[in-house]
């Protein structure tokens, strides 16, 4: 479902996909940044090209986790992922680190050697940011509530 939010007064336009499940409706995106172990320059086209492929395969087995976008460099990759709201991005963060890993692991045997000692080839850690409307829209958005609607304001379903 696409909504789109048209406020006269401060001219915002805002598109977005809403997500429905059973009781709530939602558009959570987050940019999430996956940096490898020690830095390691792992990532080439190939082993990219295989992510990919193998990124697709989560989304088969978890469908509410939705990759949007990803992209790399040598020793990280950035990605836009739908979570929903009924699973901790940590969770979902989870699942796709040792998915990924563990693929990754078996499809290159010399990442085995690189990371030998070690189930993962993630570092501990992950960057996470909320992707989505800023501030300034909800501010407006909130403050027009309850107004006379001068036909000036529309809300579109699709």
């Amino acid at each position: 479902m696409e909504f789109s939010l048209y406020l006269s007064s401060k001219s915002i336009i805002c598109d977005m996909e809403f997500i429905n499940l059973a009781h709530c409706v939602y558009t959570c995106d987050y940019h999430i940044v996956l940096v490898t172990r020690y830095r390691r320059k792992v990532f080439n086209e190939g082993i990219f090209a295989h992510f990919e492929k193998e990124l697709a395969g989560i989304t088969e087995h978890y469908p509410l986790i939705r990759i949007k976008t990803v992209n790399h460099d040598k020793d990280h990759i950035h990605m836009l992922v739908s979570i929903p709201p009924t699973m901790a991005v940590g969770k979902a963060v989870g699942i796709i680190k040792q998915n990924m890993s563990h693929e990754l692991k078996q499809k290159f045997p010399f990442l085995t050697k690189v990371y030998w000692g070690t189930d993962g080839i993630w570092s501990d850690g992950y960057f996470v940011s909320t992707v989505g409307v800023d501030e300034a829209i909800i501010q407006a958005y909130i403050e027009n509530q309850g107004q006379k609607d001068t036909g000036q304001t529309k809300f579109e379903f699709i």
